[in-house]
């Protein structure tokens, strides 16, 4: 058996606003978000609402009749099989002002520094200092979170207690939500009943389905096999990945919310899911062009260049042409953050890779940045032209800034009449987010 007595015993909650999205719509309309058969539906305006995708789904619903988070709007039961169904759109500025009420509740119980926002729904809070001024048990700390929540938001939740992260990650996934209290809280003590009684490995948090595969390819079944698996064989497998999967498999987890990782090296990207399938080359380009200039923005806006620049291509699971579901590739390329050159290289990494596949989604992001200091200069263009162009993108810049991405169009896009004119809704309501930040 591992020997814990070196490892951090903290007392962290995990706690995840249930089917948070679906909630907050039922709310708005009055209804009891556990007893609601709802669900949120996000589709594009110039697009076949069948094309729309569940954004969420309220626990009755997946229920009653089966939906899931991101499923198509062309599966969903017909009026007359769900009559009771209920398709709301989408708000999110209601849901992010539904999350920082969350979080303001949260900071009566702990210092901000011992939360972390895990996404809009879930958050962990480290309460080893705190939890005693609250109750006799952590437990029982827990329930009267819970039920604050509620009364002054009307919102569910669900609570995984752990002496560190992972623990408290897996209790709420795992088993909390199959509690009615909602409640469950884990040891390390509990781990051979907890952790190694786990048979789907794709249920634990940051295993995916690609990394179970693998697993199971070594004969690696379930978490108990994990566990007692030679170490130098899954680092020789994962690399460093490995050393942490065996890690998890025993209840390791030696991090500490109040001590924020701060990465050296940030990646800046963006992707778009297409509003329908595409195979047009011409208007795939367009699409990418448009992509590429917005990160192109960012890292001018955090002055900084890149000197890797990657390509992800989804093709329909609808339409589906050959073995591949999309590709993944990347180069590196002299330091630059110029439309054009980036824009190029993007370009040609998508010419050398598609072969006609349907495509559906899209995205592009790049990495290994430095700082600008410097411009790079071409051999093939005027080095006063160069300057003047980047004038001109870094004016363009603020303009879009100012007014959205949309608000101007690059000339060396608009081409082939109709097409050109279509440019923009090609990225289906995608107004380019903030492409400053």
């Amino acid at each position: 058996m591992y020997d814990y007595r070196y490892e951090p015993h903290r007392v962290v909650f995990m706690i995840d606003n249930k089917s948070f999205f679906a909630s907050c719509e039922a709310l708005e309309l009055g209804l009891n978000p556990m007893k609601a058969v709802l669900a949120v539906v996000s589709h594009q305006p110039d697009s076949k609402y069948g094309s729309g995708l569940i954004m969420a789904a309220s626990p009755l619903a997946k229920a009653k009749y089966g939906l899931t988070n991101v499923m198509r709007v062309r599966d969903l039961p017909t009026k007359k099989d769900a009559p009771d169904l209920l398709l709301v759109d989408p708000h999110m500025n209601l849901y992010i002002k539904r999350s920082m009420q969350v979080l303001d509740i949260f900071r009566e119980y702990a210092a901000d520094e011992d939360i972390h926002a895990y996404s809009i729904d879930e958050s962990m809070i480290d309460m080893t200092k705190s939890w005693h001024l609250f109750g006799d048990d952590p437990y029982l700390v827990a329930r009267k979170i819970q039920c604050e929540i509620r009364d002054k938001l009307g919102l569910y939740t669900t609570c995984g207690i752990g002496e560190n992260p992972l623990l408290a990650k897996l209790a709420m996934d795992i088993s909390a939500k199959h509690r009615h209290s909602m409640i469950d809280y884990w040891h390390y003590i509990d781990v051979p009943d907890t952790i190694w009684r786990i048979t789907d490995m794709e249920e634990v948090w940051g295993i995916g389905k690609r990394t179970a595969h693998h697993l199971r390819r070594l004969h690696i079944n379930n978490m108990y096999e994990l566990a007692h698996t030679d170490p130098a064989i899954l680092k020789k497998e994962f690399g460093v990945i490995g050393e942490q999967l065996f890690a998890m498999s025993w209840g390791v987890d030696r991090s500490i919310i109040s001590e924020k990782f701060f990465p050296k090296m940030k990646n800046y990207g963006n992707s778009q899911i297409l509003t329908k399938d595409y195979t047009n080359q011409r208007e795939l380009e367009i699409v990418l062009r448009e992509i590429g200039e917005q990160v192109a923005a960012r890292i001018r806006a955090h002055k900084l260049q890149t000197q890797c620049v990657s390509l992800y291509v989804g093709f329909s699971q609808y339409k589906p042409t050959g073995d591949r579901t999309g590709f993944n590739v990347q180069r590196k390329i002299p330091p630059t953050n110029d439309n054009d050159l980036l824009v190029q290289e993007i370009l040609a990494l998508f010419r050398k890779n598609w072969r006609g596949e349907t495509v559906r989604a899209l995205g592009v992001s790049c990495s290994r940045l430095i700082p600008d200091t410097c411009q790079q200069l071409t051999f093939f263009m005027q080095p006063s032209t160069q300057i003047k162009k980047r004038k001109i993108d870094e004016t363009i810049d603020q303009i879009r800034r100012k007014y959205g991405f949309k608000s101007l169009v690059k000339a060396s896009s608009l081409m082939e009449g109709a097409t050109a004119i279509r440019r923009s809704s090609l990225v289906g309501g995608h107004n380019g987010g903030n492409a400053y930040e």
